[in-house]
C-alpha cells in the first residue's frame, strides 16, 4: 500500500472505529446514540461551562439558530441547562446538567470497557502496537487541532461523546 492510501486508510479507520465506539457504548449503555451535533455541543459546553450561544454557535463552526435547536433539544432532554445571562438578558449562557455529566461519564466507562475486551483479543504485539502508537496520535491530534504538540507525556484529553 502506497504513503497516500496508508493514510487514507488511516482517516477511514479513526472514523469508522469513533461510530462503531460510539453505537456500541450506547448500546451497552441501553440509550439511543445522540446526534453528532449534539454531542459536540454537549463536550464544548463541558469544555466551557457559562458559554453563551453565540459563543457556541461561532466555536462549532454552525449558525446561531442551528445551535439553538440544539440547545432547545438538549434542553428538553434534560442534559443542558440555559440561563439568562444577568448582565445582558439577551444572552443566553449554556451549562450541563447532572444528568448529561452522568450519561458521558457513563459512556466513557461503556467505551473503555470495549476497548479494553478488543485490545484483549489482539495479539501481544498487535495489542501493543495500538497501544504504543497513542502519544503519536495523541499529537496528530493537537497538530489538527492547530496546537503546538505537547512536550512530555500527553495529558488526557481523550473526547468523551454520549
Amino acid at each position: 500500500m502506497s504513503n497516500e492510501e496508508t493514510v487514507d486508510r488511516l482517516g477511514a479507520l479513526v472514523g469508522e472505529l469513533h461510530r462503531l465506539l460510539r453505537r456500541s457504548a450506547a448500546r451497552r449503555a441501553n440509550r439511543v446514540v445522540l446526534p453528532e451535533a449534539q454531542v459536540e455541543l454537549l463536550l464544548l459546553v463541558r469544555a466551557e461551562p457559562g458559554i453563551s450561544g453565540k459563543e457556541a454557535a461561532r466555536r462549532l463552526g454552525t449558525a446561531p439558530n442551528t445551535v439553538s435547536t440544539l440547545v432547545r433539544d438538549l434542553t428538553v432532554a434534560g442534559l443542558l441547562d440555559r440561563d439568562r445571562d444577568p448582565a445582558d438578558r439577551r444572552v443566553v449562557r449554556l451549562r450541563l446538567t447532572d444528568a448529561a455529566r452522568a450519561r458521558i461519564v457513563d459512556h466513557a466507562a461503556h467505551r473503555t470497557a470495549l476497548l479494553t475486551e478488543a485490545l484483549s483479543a489482539l495479539d501481544p504485539a498487535a495489542r501493543g502496537a495500538v497501544l504504543d502508537a497513542v502519544p503519536a496520535l495523541d499529537a496528530l491530534l493537537a497538530r489538527l487541532r492547530g496546537a503546538p504538540v505537547p512536550d512530555g507525556p500527553p495529558q488526557d484529553r481523550a473526547r468523551t461523546s454520549t
